[in-house]
């Protein structure tokens, strides 16, 4: 593997094209131009390529013999023109731009569509949303177009999973961590949001419902700015949040630092029903959730010199997520008469620290885009938890009868990841290439202690407690082509080869599993533009699901006294084939048509052991899996004062079972529409409508029921702009809870529903300080990936 790796990269080089250089200044009669443009292009006016003068006025391009169009143009000063032939590198000595007349001002009236399609992903322009004001990148997501938040997961609709970046870089987190860690990460800090439907080669191939890059806002050149924001989330408990925002770029340095703080307590009201063949459990859960937390983030950026950029990146937070938790257990007997109830009051005392450090550096090896960037990336996670619950048993008539069960349970979980990565951007004048490679290891390591408390003293238990040991390594190489063809068609083809290595080992059991594979990753993307109104494109990618560490681990955990769940080490990864197809008709209307094939899918499966009525989540790969769905989407913006984006999708799902679980596949179709309205009432008055609807569905084990929600918010600014004040209610009918999710296995129903503080209020006041000066130096930054799959 390692011997193939290094012929590929080795073999790169000889594919490059011979070049001619050629080189100019730009001058106003007296002084050197700086960022002019320069750009040459083929005699029908197609660009070939370009670039812009240095801070003496200089340019230097490369291109192949031939006969082109030179063209120069800068902003205040007349466009210069001329047809050039180039055989030998050629110097064109000092250009003269002659001015245009004075301009006194400039006023940027336009502003970007909150929501933009684009061939191979969709971008939300957070800073553009009212109702993200005062959130965090949670609440950001949750606004954000074909994502749905539910449970603990993030999911592209209809298609799964979705894998989440910052900045480019991946974070190693799932489920319950994931939300937690995003949750530190304020959406006043987010420039826009990226979802990459079919992701090419040079990201991890991991992730069946695409990825999500958040990509956070970068200090304006010569300028610093201070925010300091405060919100408070009004529901049945409230949580207040304060957070300070520094943005500061001069010179050579780039600097952000944020802070954030939260205090304050959120409510969760789950219910859960189970139909044994004899009896029916009503289960009611009300449980208050702390979210204290401290979160820090750094990023610091220096240009060494005018091509090359080192970078330190720090990403910290603590919490204490402490959770107090009832349930109510109704027991019915086959009459449909309350037979017994069970009463259950649990205890969490949590402790999560994370700390993220990443090292970068990138350079621009010439004017025609050549750049190497090199990342090195250190993640570590903990978390530390004792969860103690007592059971009560009582009659129907509400007298206690006895303690049914009780228990002490302290889990420890250590996380530590270290990658590194290198990038290339080889763009020659036949295509532009793209190569790089990646190292990664992953090492978890998770402890639990059950101790029996149901006589008074703790009773260690070593048939529940477990020590679980996983440690990953992952070396993936990419190459990836872009070519134009002509003047109406763009392909690119990637290739991305990964091998991993596991090994998962149980020191109770003595048992080790141990993996070995190589995978060959291809993706696919092509481009037709038929006229200026219309263009199409098509797409494939093959994408990998690897198990999260904590569905590895072969031993229980346990929620209550007649509730438990079990891992399974012999979990394999799922495959998906991802097809896409999208047509845009004048940056308004787009329709978009999807296929995804998931081999080998793996999902929980909720058992029960009837004859000690005990509900029991396990894991399999049991699966194959179509989704396959159309939507259209379409921008309405008529008036200066109103825009809005709405979207319209149906989304089917055909499953097969690969093995006997004791219950049969569901498909059907689901219908999803979405609606975000903004209106500018005046300058300083921002409101924001959005409203989501999702019908009941079936697919694979579960169906659901129809969600919907309406929210509104408003935001006005005072003092010059630099005080905002916003309001925003959420979700005002308190209808987009998860509900009615239901399986039938073994014959035994079970339906389970979650409202996670859905409706609320929230009021927010910010307000910023320092320079406003508005030029933009524009700088390429290459850098991507890492970290996720913890629970």
């Amino acid at each position: 593997m390692k011997h193939a790796f290094a012929l590929i990269l080795l073999t790169l080089p000889t594919l490059l094209i011979a070049q001619i250089s050629i080189t100019g200044k730009i001058t106003n009669q007296s002084q050197p131009i700086v960022w002019a443009n320069v750009a040459l292009t083929d005699l029908d006016g197609y660009i070939i390529t370009g670039g812009i003068t240095d801070d003496n006025g200089v340019f230097h391009l490369k291109i192949a013999p031939g006969t082109y169009h030179l063209n120069i143009s800068f902003i205040g000063y007349t466009s210069f023109k001329k047809e050039i032939i180039v055989k030998t590198d050629l110097n064109l000595g000092e250009i003269k731009l002659k001015a245009n007349q004075t301009l006194d001002e400039i006023v940027i009236t336009h502003q970007k569509k909150l929501i933009e399609q684009k061939p191979d992903r969709i971008i939300f322009n957070v800073e553009n949303s009212v109702t993200a004001i005062g959130g965090d990148a949670l609440d950001a997501l949750r606004i954000a177009p074909g994502l749905s938040v539910q449970n603990n997961s993030i999911n592209l609709l209809g298609r799964g999973a979705s894998r989440v970046m910052v900045n480019g870089r991946l974070l190693q987190l799932s489920g319950e961590d994931l939300v937690s860690y995003l949750n530190t990460i304020a959406s006043g800090d987010i420039k826009k949001i990226e979802v990459i439907t079919t992701p090419p080669a040079k990201y991890e191939a991991a992730g069946n419902g695409g990825l999500i890059n958040i990509i956070l806002k970068k200090g304006q050149v010569d300028s610093w700015k201070n925010t300091i924001s405060f919100a408070d989330n009004i529901n049945t408990y409230n949580f207040a949040t304060l957070r300070n925002s520094l943005l500061y770029n001069k010179n050579k340095v780039s600097l952000s630092f944020n802070v954030n703080g939260t205090k304050g307590s959120s409510r969760n009201i789950e219910d859960f029903q189970v139909y044994y063949p004899t009896s029916n459990w009503d289960i009611d859960i009300n449980s208050k959730e702390k979210k204290d937390n401290l979160s820090g983030q750094l990023l610091l950026d220096y240009d060494v010199t005018e091509s090359t950029t080192i970078g330190i990146q720090y990403l910290g937070n603590s919490k204490t997520p402490n959770m107090s938790d009832r349930s109510v257990s109704r027991i019915f007997n086959e009459q449909n008469t309350l037979d017994s109830l069970l009463i259950n009051n649990g205890n969490n005392q949590s402790k999560v620290n994370s700390h993220l450090i990443n090292v970068h550096a990138n350079t621009k090896l010439d004017s025609l885009g050549k750049s190497i960037s090199f990342d090195v990336d250190y993640f570590t996670y903990q978390s530390n938890q004792n969860r103690n619950f007592i059971t009560n048993s009582f009659s129907a008539n509400n007298e206690f009868q006895n303690i049914n069960a009780a228990a002490n349970n302290f889990t420890d979980l250590n996380i530590e990841n270290f990658s590194a990565k290198t990038d290339m951007e080889h763009p020659t004048t036949f295509i532009n290439l793209s190569y790089g490679a990646k190292i990664s290891s992953i090492k978890n390591h998770s402890d639990i202690q059950f101790f029996n408390t149901i006589s008074g003293a703790p009773v260690y238990d070593t048939n529940i407690s477990n020590t679980f040991k996983y440690e990953e390594n992952n070396q993936a190489i990419y190459i990836s082509g872009l070519k134009k063809l002509n003047k109406k068609w763009d392909i690119q083809l990637g290739f991305r080869l990964e091998h991993t290595r596991t090994k998962g080992h149980s020191v109770q059991l003595n048992e080790t599993n141990s993996n070995n594979y190589t995978k060959l990753f291809p993706s696919l993307y092509a481009s037709y533009s038929k006229n200026e109104n219309n263009s199409f494109s098509i797409s494939y990618g093959k994408r990998i699901e690897r198990p999260r560490f904590s569905d590895l681990n072969p031993f229980r955990s346990v929620i209550s006294s007649n509730t438990f769940s079990l891992g399974n080490p012999f979990l394999k990864p799922s495959f998906v084939d991802s097809f896409e197809f999208k047509h845009t008709y004048k940056n308004k209307y787009t329709t978009n048509a999807f296929l995804s094939i998931k081999h080998d899918g793996a999902s929980v499966i909720f058992t029960s052991d009837v004859e000690n009525s005990t509900q029991i989540v396990t894991r399999s790969n049991f699966f194959k899996q179509h989704m396959f769905g159309i939507g259209e989407s379409f921008l309405f913006d008529t008036f200066s004062w109103w825009q809005s984006q709405n979207s319209f999708n149906v989304i089917g799902s055909k499953t097969e079972f690969t093995q006997n679980i004791g219950a049969k596949p569901k498909n059907g179709f689901m219908f999803s529409a979405n609606s975000s309205n903004s209106f500018t009432m005046n300058d300083s008055t921002k409101l924001q409508l959005d409203a989501t609807y999702s019908s009941p569905f079936k697919a694979g084990l579960f169906s659901v029921g129809s969600t919907s929600s309406i929210d509104l918010g408003m935001s006005k600014t005072f003092l010059d702009k630099n005080l905002q004040v916003a309001i925003l209610v959420k979700d005002i009918f308190n209808s987009s809870s998860l509900n009615q999710l239901e399986s039938t296995v073994n014959n035994v129903k079970q339906v389970y529903g979650q409202n996670d503080n859905n409706r609320y209020i929230r009021l927010t006041a910010s307000y910023r300080f320092g320079n406003k000066k508005i030029s933009e130096k524009r700088r390429n930054f290459g850098n991507e990936e890492e970290r996720r799959r913890t629970n």
